[in-house]
């Protein structure tokens, strides 16, 4: 289960440090560039909340398989594909594989752990697992594409996938379906949909303009479905999420989880482009570069496994997110002389608040819904983290591209003879790009502006990230009870003691 989860991470963030390679094989746009990283965490966050019941009504290990073939399939299109649409439904192919492993990898283990002890310690491995799949895709992608090509990214996949599949059949029991119910299909649609439009907004902001007519009309309509989508969890018969999932000891530690989610995804996508475009690593050396990360991730994680033991879910989340917060505030006193040991450090702070964070939250998300509801549960607690990823990349990304063309623009104003050289206000790697063509007396002054421009990008980035993770733990600090669930008496069993009784 945790190898399906470690592939589904690492094709979260494994074409990060692959983007100038990419864009300079397939000439695709900055906005085509970010949809081919954003499509697989939006079409997993779009359908993981439907592939949570689907995966209830097929069997849990039959879904799982099923999603890694259609990973497999897709990954092998992604590998051939000529024109950068090509990549964008590929990816979002593999997105749809990602939505019927994840909820099954959880449920699954959650249903062999009944114990809690062990099934906390069986989800922190699970959350430091698919942390470090997604902090270790930089690396892998760096090496790949500095041995090979951006190609073998998707190619490692298929035997990976294939392997996966094999070990599956031959060592993971398999539980019959436990629901019955028919698919709420106008939930699916209702959400997916909004989804779909809310990050089309803030992905095409920047170039089209925040207040551009159709950002705006999408922004509305995206709101609208969302709106809508709430309402009817409410009235309809048989919902896509169940109302007993909607209580606040769910959803808040979900919302947690999808608010550190949004600043480490985001982060890690702005700090591979600054690794390469600023300190001018390759992508593999940007790839080690990313290695403290996970390390710390791993630390965090099994640090939680030690202290829900004696502390509530909700003291640990609050402290993770805290430390993550704090992370980002050290991020945003980065400068053009910071260097890379400030990023080490800032890595491993990262690491270990969100290794805190993920375990102890995922506990919290799946101890809340009981094996009865164990796939609806998991679907959840990865919707939300899955949402916050893809808005994490798509705002981050986007509040640096927004910083970075501004300041830009400000500062080559009538550059050289020419004006201003083409492309370089796109990226600080297509300034570096523009800078070898320019005028000897342009070349250095474009370069100090393109890292300027970059580093107040990131800067801003991670003001935006921490803030986020601030509003986590102040939602979790007010949002969850303060009692260990051992310790708390449920209201049915009040209702029913008699008087008089201790």
């Amino acid at each position: 289960m945790c190898s399906g989860l470690f592939l589904l991470g690492m094709d979260l963030t494994v074409l990060n440090v692959a983007v100038p390679d990419l864009q300079a094989a397939l000439g695709s746009s900055a906005g085509q560039t970010q949809w081919i990283v954003d499509a697989y965490a939006l079409v997993l966050g779009g359908l993981v909340l439907t592939a949570g019941g689907v995966t209830d009504r097929i069997g849990r290990r039959r879904a799982f398989v099923m999603g890694l073939a259609v990973c497999a399939l897709a990954s092998w299109a992604g590998a051939v594909a000529a024109v950068p649409w090509q990549l964008i439904a590929a990816r979002g192919a593999m997105g749809a594989g990602a939505s019927l492993i994840m909820p099954a990898t959880l449920s699954l283990i959650s249903g062999l752990f009944p114990e809690p002890a062990l099934r906390s310690r069986a989800i922190a491995l699970w959350a430091a697992v698919g942390g470090v799949g997604g902090a270790l895709g930089p690396v892998i992608g760096g090496w790949l594409v500095g041995h090979h090509s951006w190609r073998a990214v998707f190619w490692l996949n298929v035997p990976f996938a294939t392997a996966v599949i094999v070990l599956t059949l031959l060592v993971v029991p398999s539980p019959p379906p436990s629901r019955t119910e028919p698919v709420d299909l106008p939930g699916t649609l209702l959400s997916a949909s909004g989804l779909l439009g809310l990050v089309w907004a803030v992905i095409e902001g920047p170039a089209r303009g925040w207040t551009s007519t159709p950002v705006l009309v999408v922004s509305a309509l995206a709101a609208g479905l969302l709106t809508v989508f709430g309402v009817w969890l409410r009235r309809a018969d048989a919902p896509l999420l169940p109302r007993r999932v909607l209580r606040r000891d769910i959803t808040v530690p979900a919302a947690a989880l999808s608010m550190m989610a949004f600043g480490m995804f985001g982060a890690l996508f702005v700090v591979s482009l600054y690794l390469q475009g600023v300190l001018g690593c390759t992508p593999w050396q940007a790839g080690l570069r990313t290695l403290p990360l996970p390390a710390a991730l791993v630390a965090g994680a099994a640090l939680a496994a030690l202290l829900t033991a004696r502390l509530t879910h909700r003291s640990v989340m609050v402290g993770g997110l805290a430390t993550v917060a704090g992370a980002f505030a050290l991020l945003s006193r980065t400068t053009t002389h910071s260097g890379y040991p400030h990023l080490a450090l800032v890595q491993v702070i990262a690491g270990v608040g969100a290794g805190l964070t993920a375990a102890a939250g995922t506990a919290a998300v799946m101890d809340a819904v009981g094996e009865e509801h164990a796939g609806v549960g998991s679907a959840v607690n990865d919707a939300t983290r899955q949402v916050g990823a893809t808005l994490g990349v798509a705002v981050q990304g986007s509040v640096l591209a927004t910083v970075y063309r501004d300041r830009m623009s400000a500062a080559l104003t009538g550059t050289g003879p020419g004006g201003m050289p083409s492309g370089a206000t796109d990226s600080v790697v297509a300034a570096a790009l523009a800078a070898r063509h320019a005028a000897p007396g342009v070349r250095s002054h474009l370069l100090a502006a393109a890292t300027d421009a970059f580093v107040a990008g990131l800067t801003r980035s991670a003001w935006v990230a921490g803030a986020v993770a601030v509003a986590g733990a102040v939602a979790v600090w007010r949002g969850l009870p303060r009692l260990p669930a051992a310790l708390r008496v449920p209201r049915e069993e009040m209702s029913t003691t008699p008087s008089g009784s201790p």
